[in-house]
């Protein structure tokens, strides 16, 4: 335990997702030692990120303007729609280069647990949008995980009755490199049930 201030700043750096004491230790004491100029610009941004970060009034990505640059895009498809949890995941998809059609953002997952109901994500604005634009194909691409899973689940539920709209769901399995002798047996079972010919 160190005094003052510098514990304050290890103990708010340590609530951080992903840095744990010893860690927010070490970023704490390299802001200690950092360049006042240094410690000015990162004071800088984190003040202008509360005022200017935004998230867009269509997708709910984080964003400058009232829309992000991908609801921006003319070139973009609008007819097919990928559904995320996160902001974070719109870059993951991104990053691919593989789709070239819009996003939405739900805000999180479903978490009945920890009091995450339909109504605290963006489920009624997904709605919304299909039924004012010419969507042909929802894409799930929420996380394989219980919650990800639920809320895939729910979301399934709740398109299946509109005309003409695909809903699919991303494919799991088997990472490029893994071996099979490490996969685990839901992993594994995904990935054979999921196998397409060849």
């Amino acid at each position: 335990m160190y005094e003052g201030v510098v514990q304050d700043l290890i103990d708010e750096l340590g609530r951080l997702p992903g840095i744990g004491p010893k860690s927010a230790q070490r970023i704490a004491f390299h802001l200690l030692a950092s360049d006042p100029a240094d410690l000015a610009r990162l004071q800088e941004v984190l003040g202008k990120v509360r005022e200017g970060v935004r998230f867009c009034e269509v997708c709910g990505n984080v964003s400058e303007r009232e829309r992000c640059r991908i609801c921006s895009d003319p070139r973009r498809d609008t007819s097919v729609i990928c559904v995320v949890e996160e902001p974070k995941d719109v870059l993951a998809v991104e990053r691919t280069r593989e789709f070239r059609g819009r996003y939405h953002v739900l805000g999180g997952a479903l978490d009945p647990l920890s009091g995450v109901g339909p109504d605290q994500l963006r489920i009624k604005e997904l709605l919304s949008r299909i039924g004012a634009d010419e969507v042909s194909e929802v894409i799930i691409a929420t996380d394989p995980n219980t919650e990800g899973e639920a809320t895939a689940t729910y979301l399934v539920r709740m398109l299946k009755d509109f005309p003409g709209l695909t809903v699919t769901r991303l494919a799991s399995g088997l990472p490029m490199g893994g071996d099979l002798e490490f996969a685990d047996e839901l992993t594994l079972g995904r990935a054979l049930s999921g196998r397409r010919a060849l």
